[in-house]
């Protein structure tokens, strides 16, 4: 029996393993990707090691660099909940996964995805009150407040996506366990149960609705009246200084939402394994490989940082 085939309990066949054939029609490629998502994966997570240059230096200390740590660390176990299995596979005739193993993934990458979409929301927080309110600033976004909004984020994510992944769990899965997806992502592991799953769905849309959208709003919310302030500047340069500050944060909520967005609002009936995978890919693997690169590349403090870090260690070498 092979390792995918269900097992029988009562009148109904239970799946013990699932079965990934989302390459499956790119075999003669997979080599190929293989090598692509691995200098992917290498190069976000050398990229996140931003973590390190921030908590080295002590200019860099301060809440949107807090907060900016947490969505480092957040996108190197995020890529990291994906791309290594997903590489052994594109290496592997046999691409199967155990029911608790899946269970596993699922529980990682969904507490790791509603954290990111609270903690883009306290960094917007954050934005609007340097820009609305920098008199009280220092006040407003203390270390305790920081600490605050960071533990609220990563407590939401927790509880939320546990109970919901444990509900999805509790489905039988029957027939032949075959996920056509590279990972075991939400609506594609849903559609193997064998029971109406209706109900499930709406509560799962009810949930994304209130726990994706619900920080997607505060997030507007605090750039419209951050665009009102700015537009209450009355030099060009004091403008283009203010929005500098907030535009690599609207880059990355742009990329995380719009997929997230795309992804987890569509019914059931919408998804189709096609875009399924393409929207996968943008949020677990190019995503993450594209946040470091904006948040380096567009920020000035950052790669004086890199550079001062690069010169004492090059100096050292030298004595």
């Amino acid at each position: 029996m092979s390792s995918s085939e269900p097992i029988m309990s009562g009148n109904q066949s239970l799946c013990t393993h699932f079965t990934f054939v989302g390459f499956s029609s790119l075999a003669e490629l997979q080599p190929v990707l293989f090598i692509v998502f691995l200098t992917i994966y290498l190069f976000t997570m050398g990229g996140n090691l931003i973590i390190g240059l921030i908590w080295g230096t002590p200019s860099l200390h301060t809440p949107m660099y807090f907060f900016l740590v947490n969505l480092s660390f957040l996108e190197m176990c995020y890529i990291t909940s994906v791309v290594p299995q997903m590489l052994v596979h594109l290496l592997v005739e046999i691409k199967t996964i155990s029911v608790g193993r899946c269970a596993a993934q699922m529980y990682v990458f969904s507490i790791l995805g509603l954290t990111e979409c609270c903690l883009l929301a306290a960094m917007a927080y954050d934005r609007f009150v340097a820009i609305c309110h920098p008199l009280h600033y220092s006040l407003l976004m203390d270390p305790r407040v920081c600490l605050k909004l960071a533990v609220a984020s990563w407590t939401t994510g927790v509880v939320v996506e546990s109970a919901q992944t444990t509900w999805i769990f509790t489905l039988p899965f029957c027939g032949t366990g075959r996920i056509q997806h590279f990972f075991c992502d939400i609506m594609p592991v849903v559609k193997l149960a064998c029971v109406d799953t209706s109900h499930n769905e709406i509560v799962m849309f009810a949930i994304s609705v209130l726990f994706i959208m619900t920080p997607c709003l505060l997030i507007l919310c605090s750039y419209v009246r951050i665009l009102v302030t700015i537009l209450r500047i009355p030099s060009a340069t004091g403008r283009s200084k203010a929005f500098s500050t907030c535009s690599s944060h609207i880059l990355v909520v742009s990329l995380f939402y719009g997929t997230a967005l795309f992804t987890y609002l569509q019914p059931k009936a919408a998804h189709t394994p096609e875009t399924d995978k393409a929207t996968a890919l943008m949020y677990t693997v190019v995503t993450p490989a594209l946040n470091p690169v904006i948040y380096t590349l567009r920020n000035k403090e950052v790669k004086e940082a890199f550079q001062r870090v690069t010169l004492r260690s090059t100096h050292r070498q030298m004595t």
